[in-house]
């Protein structure tokens, strides 16, 4: 279970990456509401993930997972581009987070 929530953690943090954007620095409201939401939902699935996982296994998959989905909807988005480098760095990421998993 303590996975299950870590991966959603994960992309909550996306969540949150978003919406910190879309904010312009905490002066739209909307935005600002589903930050604090997700950061705080995130933060707390971290947290109750890291009783079963240890800490520095739980947070590289956390910080990748994130990060990952973060770059996916800017490339989604058309704010970031899509280069074979950066496609391939995506998918070393992705399967050393895979990789983490599978040895813990």
């Amino acid at each position: 279970m303590s996975w299950v929530i870590l991966i959603g953690s994960g992309a909550l943090e996306a969540v949150w990456a978003v919406a910190l954007s879309l904010s312009r620095g905490l002066r739209r409201w909307r935005p600002t509401l589903v930050f604090l939401v997700a950061m705080t939902v995130s933060m707390a699935g971290l947290a109750y993930a890291m009783r079963e996982i240890p800490t520095g296994t739980a947070y590289a998959v956390w910080v990748g997972i994130g990060a990952t989905l973060t770059v996916g909807v800017g490339i989604a988005q058309g704010i970031e581009k899509l280069t074979v480098a950066r496609a391939l760095l995506l998918l070393l990421l992705v399967g050393c987070v895979v990789g983490l998993k599978v040895v813990s």
